[in-house]
């Protein structure tokens, strides 16, 4: 079984839960024609033919999910967490459901830069879809080389995650404390020669601060939300389920928290948003457009459905058409707060 193979296994089969588990079918919406709408959006100056992306971490480099669909259907897609160097990731039990959701801590499991570019990058070429890569790093000078590396390979995106400790101020997440976040930023910025879109973290005090930091460093673009914090206790063995203890919450449950932030982001900075955190249907995608996101992305739905991302985007296509719009852009930032 291939490393990715039994990655997606892994996240398929998940833990035993206590409550409600994520769906296993995601019917497709029905919808009246919508031939006439225009599905395209822009991100930091990159078109893509629809606003849905795959999200990092849950598509892989899309060879498994080939075999559903034309990969060509996608807006985007946002390539497993890549690092300088390869990743096992760390021990299981590091898939946990949870009512509504699930709780990963697989470690960035990954092949390193290098052999993503060599071996993974070429097959996404084979299709007309936009290749975002994500990195991480643990300098600001590890994200340096990779998005020169990426650059070079011909990636139309960098999500740069400051999800990650920053081993030279003591293990803080980069993420955390807006000078940190900048400096990673602009790092990236400085070795990218394509845009560079910042991953923030939903566990800190105010993202906005984070986001203007960003900002400030040279962002082109933002996406958020990053997984919650989130734990569990087997309580018979009084031991948490997690091997590593804690992991990153995923799955519906985060929806609401990730169109508040995105509507707290929109007006704090005038950057383009890929929206995401908890979209499984077409309705979900249009609150995190509505909120201010400019492109959404799907994640964990993945796991209970393959064909959630082109479900969705036949969801949002649906809604601008019974809205009278011509364009699924239209419903951005279109919320009336009261």
């Amino acid at each position: 079984m291939r490393e990715q193979d039994a990655y997606l296994s892994e996240a398929v089969i998940g833990g035993s839960g206590n409550g409600c588990k994520l769906g296993q079918t995601f019917p497709a919406p029905e919808t009246p024609d919508a031939s006439h709408i225009d599905q395209s959006v822009e991100l930091a100056g990159v078109r893509l033919k629809n606003p849905v992306v795959a999200a990092s971490g849950t598509f892989g480099f899309g060879r498994e999910y080939g075999e559903f669909f034309d990969l060509s259907e996608l807006g985007g897609i946002c390539c497993k967490g890549l690092t300088l160097s390869p990743r096992e990731g760390n021990p299981p039990p590091r898939i946990a459901e949870t009512p509504l959701g699930m709780l990963n801590s697989v470690g960035l499991q990954n092949p390193g830069v290098d052999a993503f570019i060599r071996d993974e990058l070429p097959f996404l070429r084979q299709h007309d879809v936009t290749i975002i890569a994500n990195i991480s790093g643990n300098t600001p000078e590890e994200y340096g080389v990779m998005c020169e590396k990426l650059s070079e390979a011909g990636v139309d995106l960098i999500e740069v995650n400051i999800s990650c400790p920053n081993v030279k101020a003591g293990g803080l997440a980069y993420g955390t404390r807006p000078e940190l976040a900048a400096e990673v930023t602009r790092e990236a910025k400085r070795h990218a020669a394509v845009p560079v879109m910042v991953k923030l973290s939903p566990n800190v005090t105010d993202i906005t601060e984070i986001a203007r930091a960003a900002a400030d460093g040279g962002a082109d673009a933002l996406s958020l939300i990053n997984t919650l914090r989130g734990m569990r206790i087997d309580v018979n063995t009084r031991r948490p389920i997690l091997k590593m203890n804690t992991g990153g919450l995923s799955g519906p449950a985060v929806l609401p928290v990730a169109v508040r932030m995105v509507w707290e982001v929109s007006r704090a900075v005038s950057l383009p948003i890929l929206g995401m955190g908890g979209v499984s249907t077409g309705e979900d995608a249009a609150q995190l457009m509505l909120a201010g996101a400019s492109a959404v992305a799907v994640g964990t739905a993945l796991f209970a459905d393959p064909f959630a991302p082109l479900k969705v985007r036949d969801g949002l296509v649906g809604i601008a058409a019974r809205q009278g719009l011509s364009a699924v852009r239209e419903l951005s930032g279109g919320v009336r707060p009261w």
